[in-house]
């Protein structure tokens, strides 16, 4: 039956793929979980579908600086600052067995 598929088809799916990530779609929902009137869960669900254009436009940009999802890493320690820090060190630990 694959002849039967109409080109049209795709070509609406891909249509409306591309106005949903243009425009934006937004889901939302919440269920309730109640037991002889007490309310025992509650979750709040809401999903955005857009492109990271759209997003951005919208003031969502939180992927830039998540750290899972960017390869910057914090600035390595220069080797100076770790040569000072190990003087302190065994400053520090030179006054300590001194002083015993």
């Amino acid at each position: 039956m694959p002849e039967l598929a109409s080109p049209s088809r795709s070509t609406g799916l891909v249509e409306i793929l591309d106005r949903v990530l243009d425009k934006g779609l937004v889901i939302a929902g919440d269920i309730k979980i109640n037991l002889a009137n007490v309310e025992l869960l509650t979750i709040q669900i809401r999903l955005l579908v857009c492109s990271i254009d759209k997003a951005e436009q919208i003031g969502m940009n939180w992927w830039r600086y998540d750290p899972r999802l960017t390869s910057q890493t914090a600035p390595a320690v220069a080797a100076s600052d770790l040569n000072d820090r190990l003087d302190r060190i065994e400053r520090q630990l030179a006054k300590l067995s001194s002083s015993d």
